[in-house]
């Protein structure tokens, strides 16, 4: 078996890694000299760059690939014609950033309601200033995309009282929502509940999904979290629902184009708050990413089934 490792320089850039546990050949290709050289009689390819372009360019010299594993849960970047039409199975990190990206939503939720904005600011001025702060209790909350992060953070914010609605591509029957209900009732969800979380997977379907027509139906006191994909989102659709005081707030981490351009006008809207595409990464994530990666080598090793393999139609890990 030959693995290449797309992304590194050297197992130094993996935490921890072993080279001589590997059953076969290991090389690293951290750029698309180095790949286009390693491909040829690959088995294996490991992106551990999950933003990385340079395969698609490469592909004529994967004669032999079977299994690319994608560190990442978005592969947008990786499925391009060749790979979706191909034989070769796809998989990605599906399930390693959840957690941490369900308690960045709550974190953020925690922010407004006991309203620290004020306090922190309040503090900066040396002014006592005495604030009433709301609970989370009872509110609701929509969560678009009910894969394994949209239902790691509908069961973070059901633990603290939130009621919590999944919307996914049709109407079902589900075991953790009851019913999920389907995207084509969006606009109608979005003037139900008092906070709009975006999870959703890249897709051409999830592209302007969130559009104005979506802000103006929210209620003027709610707020839109977006942590899935930034093509979602009409950004400016969304600085004016936010100028316009149409919604409260919001919470952005993802965007169109990243890094996000210092001329765009989300870095001066009011009352939002934005991240540079971190509400998953953690101290841990990349030794959790490899441990993943390897429990799926021995499987491929052994014969076994993988985890987590991408349905190349749909563009994630179908529930």
């Amino acid at each position: 078996m030959k693995l290449v490792i797309n992304g590194a320089e050297s197992a130094s850039d993996l935490p921890d890694f072993d080279s001589s546990s590997i059953p076969g050949e290991v090389c690293f290709a951290p750029d698309q000299e180095s790949l286009e050289r390693h491909l040829p009689g690959a088995d294996v390819l490991l992106g551990w760059n999950f933003r990385g372009k340079q395969l698609q360019q490469a592909w004529p010299h994967a004669n032999q690939l079977k299994w690319i594993h994608w560190c990442g849960a978005g592969v947008d970047a990786v499925l391009f014609p060749e790979l979706a039409s191909s034989d070769v199975v796809l998989t990605n990190a599906r399930g390693v950033f959840d957690r941490a990206m369900a308690e960045y939503v709550l974190g953020y939720m925690l922010f407004e309601v006991k309203k620290f904005r004020g306090t922190i600011t309040a503090q900066s001025e040396s002014r006592w200033q005495y604030t009433m702060s709301n609970r989370l209790l009872g509110q609701r909350a929509a969560v678009f995309g009910v894969g394994s992060i949209g239902r790691e953070v509908a069961r973070l914010l059901a633990a603290v009282g939130v009621e919590v609605i999944g919307v996914g591509r049709t109407e079902r029957t589900d075991e953790q929502f009851g019913t999920v209900r389907s995207n084509a009732d969006a606009l109608q969800i979005a003037g139900e509940v008092d906070w709009i979380v975006g999870v959703l997977p890249s897709t051409s379907e999830s592209d302007d999904f969130f559009t104005a027509d979506f802000f103006a139906a929210m209620q003027a006191h709610a707020r839109f979290i977006n942590i899935g994909r930034g093509r979602a989102q009409d950004e400016g659709a969304l600085v004016h629902a936010l100028k316009s005081e149409s919604i409260a707030g919001a919470m952005i981490d993802v965007f169109r184009e990243e890094p996000l351009p210092q001329s765009s006008e989300l870095w001066n809207a009011p009352n939002l708050f934005l991240s540079p595409h971190i509400s998953g990464d953690y101290t841990e994530f990349e030794a959790d990413m490899l441990t993943q990666f390897l429990d799926n080598l021995q499987r491929y090793v052994r014969g076994d089934a993988l985890e987590n393999v991408v349905d190349k139609n749909l563009g994630f890990v179908a529930s």
